[in-house]
């Protein structure tokens, strides 16, 4: 049984500065365990609620002192002094305080961070690495990294419809030579950029380049190209999150492609023809978050990749149970602030490990340093995981875990993913 002593909560920054929930959790044998809510720019209309202020004369309305109170004046006194034994003890607490699917009256930024301080915690009590707590059973690979190198959106050269463009090194044989073939990669992208376009190379919302073309062939085109450049054809496979709800309209029912509006069917149609070009691995929101039909459309006809959920399933398990009955994808994106709690999370990734799909842990875009995604990737011995861009400071930290990680546990190898790929 765990005691909880003391849990204290503050508002500190994301990577993006934008402010967050930090909490601190202390139990009665002196374990200590800390975590903080990270938020993404694309935020899904299902997700879990991010409570902010909203009083513009703070952080221009994104502050979230009514969320730090929500973790000192409401949730610490129904937690200190109390016993806990797993994590889904805290996390129902937890849930039966708020009361609401979407975590609207405490906050997700709020239950979140105290749902993963108390998982820390308790992986201290035991004298466990947190991966290690987590594990179903032995710890046998490293999951491959993929690198979001190229950013889509309305960038100064362009209007790209698709909003991440990832390399995958599939063909590395460590995760030391997978993490160096990344950034490899991405070293020779700006030189490429400016050769190709005339300007200069510019950083993108998610600090991969911003996509020079509005074409999406065109910029796989180009990183085929650096994947040249840096010595790797033939050892590396391409990945797509088109963020598609973003440039989506409800009222016509149409998205925006390469200057113009098309329908499901012809999205659909316009990434079977890539992937019939290119080696792509999986492509992560081809539809709109609700577009359940033109999701199911996808899986039929995208054959050579996989069709993965974000906005569609936001890691809500009852989100997943309408994919998997209507054939509407065949992963999700493990993103646990999505949901709000570690327990709802690995509910939804055991749901769709019995369902024979993936799971692909993901940070945020406003991100942190100690992600929790990490020790699931780890833990939950998944093949590949989503890293971001190797440049800014919590993003290269993901990789510094793996590389570690390789090293404390003995044996471990590189997951082998050319025998999961379709293309």
């Amino acid at each position: 049984m765990t005691v909880i002593t003391s849990v204290a909560a503050r508002q500190i920054l994301d990577c993006k500065a934008r402010p967050m929930v930090e909490v601190e959790i202390r139990t009665d044998a002196g374990a200590f365990g800390r975590a903080a809510a990270p938020t993404g720019s694309s935020v899904g209309i299902h997700e879990a609620k991010v409570l902010r202020d909203e009083d513009p004369s703070n952080y221009d309305g994104l502050s979230v002192h009514r969320a730090v109170s929500n973790v000192t004046d409401v949730i610490a006194p129904k937690l200190v002094g109390f016993e806990f034994e797993t994590q889904r003890d805290l996390d129902d607490a937890l849930l039966g305080l708020d009361g609401t699917v979407d975590k609207g009256v405490l906050g997700g930024n709020a239950i979140y961070p105290v749902s993963v301080a108390f998982l820390r915690a308790q992986a201290a009590e035991a004298g466990e690495r947190v991966y290690e707590h987590i594990a179903r059973g032995p710890l046998t690979t490293i999951p491959v990294p993929c690198f979001n190198v190229i950013n889509g959106g309305r960038n100064r050269d362009a209007v790209q419809a698709f909003n991440e463009f990832i390399v995958v090194p599939a063909g590395a044989e460590s995760i030391d030579e997978a993490v160096e073939m990344g950034v490899q990669i991405f070293k020779r992208l700006p030189g490429l950029i400016e050769s190709a376009t005339g300007n200069p190379a510019t950083v993108g919302g998610s600090y991969g380049y911003a996509a020079p073309y509005g074409d999406p062939h065109s910029v796989l085109s180009l990183m085929q190209e650096a994947v040249a450049a840096a010595g790797y054809e033939g050892r590396v496979s391409f990945a797509l999150d088109c963020a598609s709800s973003e440039m989506y309209d409800r009222e016509s029912k149409t998205y925006e492609l390469n200057g113009g509006r098309v329908d499901s069917t012809a999205l659909v149609g316009y990434l079977k023809q890539l992937t019939e070009e290119f080696d792509l691995l999986f492509v992560e929101d081809p539809l709109d978050e609700d577009d359940w039909e033109g999701f199911s459309l996808a899986v039929r006809e995208l054959t050579r990749t996989y069709v993965l959920g974000d906005d569609l399933i936001v890691t809500n398990k009852q989100r997943l149970d309408r994919a998997i009955a209507e054939r509407a994808a065949e992963g999700f994106v493990l993103k646990p602030n999505q949901i709000g709690t570690i327990t709802e999370s690995l509910d939804t990734f055991d749901t769709a490990t019995e369902n024979g799909m993936f799971a692909l842990p993901s940070g945020r875009s406003g991100g942190v340093i100690d992600d929790i995604v990490m020790d699931l990737s780890l833990g939950l011995q998944v093949p590949f995981q989503k890293n971001g861009a190797p440049r800014s400071g919590e993003r290269i930290e993901k990789l510094n875990f793996l590389m570690r990680a390789a090293q404390e546990i003995p044996g471990s190898s590189l997951s082998r993913i050319e025998t999961l790929a379709r293309y």
